[in-house]
Order: C-alpha cells, then structure tokens, then sequence
C-alpha cells in the first residue's frame, strides 16, 4: 500500500507495532485461555448489522453507552461525536452541523451523502434525500447508545455508507426505568426537561411498554439564535411462546429554530461583541419528523441455529428554512414520506457462517424554491439573474431494492475470513411542476444568458452499483485481534445534485461516487485495559461538485491517509480512569479544476476544512463512600485539541485550530445506584474563544464562532 511510505505512517506502524509487544508482554503470564474472562464484553452491531463483541470485529467502530451519553448531556451532536477517534463535527447555529468521519467536513448539497445515519441500524431518511442537519432528528440525549462505524459500510448497510456509519441504538424497555424526571438549566438561559417511564402489562407473557423524551428551550448566546426543540420515543417488547420476539419503535421531533449566521472579518470570532452578533436576524429553520419501526425476530427458521429478522420502517419528515446564505435569501420547502422493509437471515454452520439481507425501499419527496422579494444583495449583475418567484417545485418518486451476501469462514479457531457482497438498484422518477429551463416562473428570461435557476424536463434515472468487502482476522490472544480489511462504499447522486441545476445545464449525467478503502487495525483488551488502532488508505472517484460554468458534474477524486487510535486504561491502584482518541490524517485533492464560486483546485492541496491533527484525551475519578458511604462523587475533565486546517481549495486561507476543556461533576447521593442524581458542567472551561466552523469564500474570512465559558446544573430523579 501507498499509505506504508508516508513518513507519519511509519512512525505510526512503529508504534502500533510497540503497543502489540508490549500487550504480549502483559500476556505472557496468561496462555491458557483464562484471559477471556478478563476481557471486557463490550457488544457492536454497527459493524455487521447483527450484535458482535467489539474484539471480535475486524472494524473500526466506537461506542458510547447510555451512561456516557447521559453524563454529557449534549446541547448538540457535536458534544458526543467529537469524543470519537476519526470523528469531526462542526457546529453550527443551533441544531445544527457538518460532519466529517474519515474525512474532511463536508458542505454542499451532496456533503450528507457521504455519511449515513441510521436508528437500530435502519435508516433515518431514504437514499438520495440527506440532510446535512438530519442527525437533529434523533434523540442522542437518551439514546441506549451511539456507535459510529469509521470507513465504508456499503458492503453491509448499501448507498451512502461512503466514509461512516452512524447508528443510534434505542434502548430495550427494561433499561428504562419505572419511572424518571430531570431538569436542567444552564448558562443563557438554557431549559431542557427529560421524561421516562416504562411497565410490564404482560400476564403469561412479557408485554413491555416504555416512553421517553426532551424537550430544550434554548434562547441562545448570540442574538435572535433560539431553538425550541422536542422529542418522544414509544417502546414495546415481547416475546412469543416459539422463541419469537417483537421490537415496536415510534419516534418524532419538532424544531424550531431562530438561526445565526456567519460573522466576517479575518479572526472576528475573537471579538466578544462581534461573536455574539447575527447577521442573518431573518433566518430560521422548522422541522418536524417521524418513524415508526416494528422489528420481528425468530430463531430456528431454517435450521436449529439461524435466525431470521424482519423489519418494516415508516419515515416522514419535512422542512422549512430560508437560505439566508444565498443572494436574494429564497425559501426552501422540503419533505419526503418513506417506507422501509428488511429482511435478513444469520445461519451458522460448522466453519461457516451465512448472512443474507435484502431491502426495499420507495419514497415520494418534494422541494420547492421561493423567493418572495427581488434580489438586492448582490452585484447588478448578481441580482438580476436571481428573480423574485418560484425557483424550483419538483417531486421524485424514488425506489431502491438492496441486497447483501456475506460469508464468514473459520479454517482454524484463530482465523476468521470475512467476504461480502452488496448489490443495489436506485430509480429516481423526477417530476417537474414548473416551465422547463432557467426562466423565470412565468416564462420570461433574464437578461443575457437567462436566470441562474435551471429546471431539468420530467426523467427517470437509475443506478446500478456493487460494493465488495473482504477481511482477514486473526485471534493473536484471546485478548487480542489484528486484521486487514479491504472494502467499498458508494453513493448515488443526491435529488438536488440532479434536478437542482444552475444557469444553462438541462441534464445532469451524474455517475456514482465510488470509494475504495484498505484498513490495516489492531485491538487489544483486557478488564483494565482496552487499545485500538488503525491505518486506512482510501480513494474515492467520480466525486460530484459544481464546475466553473455552474454544471454539476461527477470528476472529482480524492485520497485519504491516517491512523486512528483509541486508548482506555483503567487504574487499579486509584479510582481513575485514562481515555484517548485521536488521528493523523490527510485528505487531498486527486485532480485539478477550476470550480464555481471563482475557487481552482490543484491536484495535491489539501482538502478544505480536513484538519490533520485531531485529538482527545479525559480523565474520570469517581469518589465512593462519602458521607459515611452513602455518596458517591465524579469528577470528569476532558480536552480537545484540534489542529490547523485550511479554508479554500487554493490552500491560501487557514484557521490555526483550537485547545478546549471541559468539567463535569456528578454526586449521588445514594451512591451509584441511587434515585437522585445532581450534575454540574462547565464547557470552554478556560474560556477560550475559537470557531466552531471557519470558512473563507467570496474573498471574506467566515465564522461561527464558539460560545465561551457556560454553566449547566441538571438534577434527575428515577423511580423503580
């Protein structure tokens, strides 16, 4: 590999390779096997789509638990995601965010695409309709857990699974408890309620029925920045007299956001009184959304051994916001309704292991464009090409049919070879309810050249992609794994990159973005002691963006190089607890091209805003037995530091990155396993002032700058 050569690689390789040693080392007392009761039995299912222990998955997943999560209490995405190896998410106003797993961040209408996000590893919107904001969706505050899958997954989980995978898991209705509330208030303002509850109505049978939700009142730091924002989760379990068990999930949020926009000025976020302004006091954003999952699982269908599961997903979400980042600040109106169906069968047999999923989907979406007031915001030359009225007002029927084989085989008990296969057929039926072309929507043309909104004619477009995997996986130890993965992960383009179109293009011919992925890790874990890391070396082609003359077109490539590590060490001695996560990472432009908004790529510049230096580190210190044993204290400090990165495409604007910290500390009264729980955060600790997203365009350095030093104080209650 490529990768082996670069001179960060090899220090790392080095190092991977110490840590191995020394983890042998640590082993050489332990060789009959009883190290297995010592390691951690942490389980995943991000990786396969079916639960696994983490050391026996040759893949780089990381894991929160509910605990965790809850200890956070994230006032957005970002606050828990960032925690991860491989993992930045930029913050936006609000609610909202960019992500970049294993990758730079990405911006623009396909950016969501590369990433998909999933509930119980089922999707949360169909294919071609990301959001970049979708993940506000889901309720991370009490979620059961948060796994992220780093690299492609396409081969298990299908399009859009390019650079991750990230999979809120609900939890189980026994994990709620009989009864919970908790208030929290904080710095600006800040409210946020959270409700659970749950009973057992069965008789001869478990008929398990659980609640839970938030809702945030949040006016914000900067001014006319507010969000309203709530979310209910409705659980069911049971179990059937043949071994069968049933899963009902029904989920649904509603924002509403008051949205801050970019402040300007070459380091501007350093000005306390400028950081606080908005200069977009008109922008907003409302959403709402749906699902409702029923998962039935049955063992023993085909054989004593297997089992089958099915899995029927409803979705419904919709949005409105005005794009104050556009001249002449149009409304945008977007929604879409879904259906899901799954079906898969996990059968073992001898060496072997054979995993079949299929699934279907269709969805009917919409989007329309207005702008209510002509464009004055912009050059004479900008405003007039951009006319007051309809801009777009379209629907897509879509559907994708979806299927996976995987093959385990285990010649020897130490070796496992993995190999899996993913086909997927993607149709867009696009239906244009305004004039074709780019006039205005009565039929007249702007000056010169026309306007710069282009509609495309009624088509249907289709895409066909296969994506393979294939792992090799070694037992060193039993408390020890090394494999080799080599992988693909592919998406179509989204709806707006095809029907969305700019001056005078009628068609988009769109191709698939393709990426391909090798990935040498290593994970080692024992009760105290757990240690992961990873190379990757991956290419991704056919990478949609929007050329010069305003075309959408599909001939981009990009590389991406790193090693990831994540490390947890437990002390015997004291009651401390160590966990480090970070990566080394380039991502670079493959190809030159001069693009719209007046920006030349140049093949081997960096990509913009893909830090190369990422990296976390916390310490946790729990205190038992205080006031004669009946207390139990936390004492939480965490850091980030996040590198330099670069702000165009030319590589000549940059933000220098940033140091934060963060505080928690948690007292219960009744020791861990008491009803009452009191938590005190401190976020920006130190008080730093940095940006939580910077960007240079249109000759201006842009910010959203990072709320400074904020207090929170939450106090729960649980029942039963």
């Amino acid at each position: 590999m490529a990768i082996i050569g670069h001179p960060i690689m090899r220090i790392t390789l080095i190092f991977v390779a110490s840590l191995s040693l020394a983890a042998n080392a640590a082993d050489d007392s332990t060789t009959d096997g009883s190290q297995d009761a010592q390691a951690p039995t942490d389980v995943i299912v991000t990786a396969t789509r079916a639960a696994r222990a983490a050391l026996d998955t040759p893949a780089s997943v990381s894991r929160m638990d509910a605990a965790e999560l809850a200890d956070i209490s994230a006032k957005n995405q970002a606050d828990s995601m960032n925690r991860n190896a491989g993992v930045y998410v930029q913050r936006g106003s609000g609610s909202e965010t960019l992500m970049g797993i294993r990758s730079p961040v990405f911006t623009g209408p396909g950016g969501c695409g590369a990433f998909l996000v999933t509930e119980d590893s089922l999707p949360i919107r169909p294919i071609g309709f990301c959001n970049q904001n979708e993940i506000f969706e889901l309720n991370y505050e009490q979620a059961g857990a948060l796994e992220i899958l780093r690299g492609p997954g396409s081969a298990i989980f299908g399009a859009s699974a390019v650079h991750g995978v990230v999979n809120l898991l609900t939890p189980a209705v026994t994990d709620l408890p009989s009864w919970g509330l908790g208030f929290e208030t904080g710095s600006d303002s800040f409210k946020r309620l959270r409700l659970s509850g749950s009973h057992d109505f069965g008789d001869s049978r478990p008929l398990e029925l659980g609640a839970y939700g938030v809702a945030t009142r949040a006016p914000g730091w900067r001014d006319d920045s507010g969000v309203d924002e709530a979310k209910l989760n409705l659980l069911a379990d049971t179990t059937f007299a043949n071994g069968g068990s049933l899963r009902v999930r029904a989920a649904g949020s509603v924002l509403n956001q008051e949205t801050a926009g970019f402040i300007q000025g070459f380091d501007s976020y350093k000005n306390e009184d400028i950081a606080k302004s908005n200069p977009n006091p008109e922008a907003f954003r409302d959403a709402s959304s749906a699902r409702v999952a029923v998962r039935y699982q049955q063992p023993g269908v085909l054989s004593a051994d297997d089992n089958v599961e099915l899995a029927v997903l409803y979705r419904r979400s919709r949005m409105d916001f005005i794009q104050h980042f556009l001249i002449g600040k149009p409304f945008e109106h977007n929604a879409q309704t879904s259906y899901l169906l799954s079906a898969s069968d996990d059968l073992p047999f001898g060496r072997f292991r054979f995993r079949a999923v299929v699934d279907a989907e269709s969805a009917d979406t919409e989007l329309t464009e207005y702008q209510p007031n002509p464009s004055t915001d912009g050059s004479p030359a900008q405003n007039v090409i951009r006319p007051a009225g309809y801009h777009y007002d379209y629907t897509v029927e879509a559907w994708t049919l979806g299927g996976t084989l995987s093959l385990e085989y285990h010649p020897v008990d130490a070796l496992t070879a993995t190999a899996a296969l993913r086909a997927n057929w993607t149709n867009y039926n696009y239906d244009n309810r305004m004039i074709d072309g780019n006039t205005r929507d009565d039929g007249t043309r702007c000056p010169g050249a026309g306007c710069l909104y282009s509609r495309p004619a009624d088509r249907t477009d289709q895409f066909d992609n296969l994506s393979p995997s294939l792992t090799l996986a070694w037992r060193v130890t039993p408390g020890q794994l090394v494999y080799l993965n080599g992988s693909s992960g592919f998406r179509p383009p989204e709806m707006t990159e095809m029907y969305r179109l700019q001056r005078q293009q009628s068609v988009a011919d769109l191709g698939s973005e393709e990426l391909r992925s090798v990935e040498f890790g290593w994970k080692y874990a024992r009760a105290n002691t757990r240690l992961s890391a990873a190379l990757f070396d991956m290419k991704k082609e056919h990478v949609i963006l929007r050329e010069a003359n305003g075309f959408n077109v599909s001939d981009g490539s990009t590389s991406h190089r790193g090693f990831e590590y994540e490390a947890r060490q437990q002390f015997a001695t004291v009651p401390l607890t160590l966990s480090l996560a970070g990566t080394v990472a380039r991502h670079l432009y493959d190809f030159s091209r001069s693009v719209d908004g007046g920006e030349t790529i140049v093949k081997g510049n960096d990509v913009d805003t893909a830090p190369r230096n990422i990296h976390t580190a916390a310490l946790d210190w729990v205190i038992d037995g205080l006031a004669h044993g009946a207390s139990q204290l936390e004492l939480h400090l965490d850091g980030t530091w996040l590198g330099p990165y670069y702000l165009d495409a030319a590589n000549t604007a940059t933000y220098p990155g940033h140091k934060v910290a963060n505080f928690r500390t948690t007292w219960q009264p009744g020791g861990a396993s008491g009803a009452l729980r009191v938590d005190l955060r401190i976020d920006n600790l130190f008080d730093i002032a940095y940006a939580d997203r910077a960007d240079f365009a249109f000759g201006n350095y842009r910010y959203f700058p990072a709320r400074g030093r904020a207090f929170f104080v939450s106090f729960d209650y649980t029942g039963g």
